[in-house]
């Protein structure tokens, strides 16, 4: 299991129980979700791209959702994706 399984198990499970289009969490959140420090890169937008090669964007993909970072707040807004 990958170090951002958790992550898209986490989004899994949030969109099973609301009905919301997306979900905000700072990147403390994701650590703490994690279990370890992002890396340095995750500070820029591309890192949260959703480069089908990333095994990070794996993670919130394969949950059915999009993310976007927010840089100046430190806030990534993961967004369910559109059948």
């Amino acid at each position: 299991m990958g170090k951002y399984t958790i992550l898209g198990t986490f989004l899994r499970r949030w969109a099973v129980r609301n009905d919301g289009q997306e979900v905000e969490l700072t990147l403390a959140q994701i650590e703490g979700l994690i279990g370890a420090p992002l890396p340095k890169a995750a500070a820029n937008i591309a890192w949260w791209s959703d480069d089908p090669t990333g095994v990070q964007s794996c993670a919130w993909r394969d949950a059915g959702f999009e993310a976007k970072l927010i840089d100046d707040a430190e806030l990534v807004i993961f967004v369910r994706c559109q059948p």
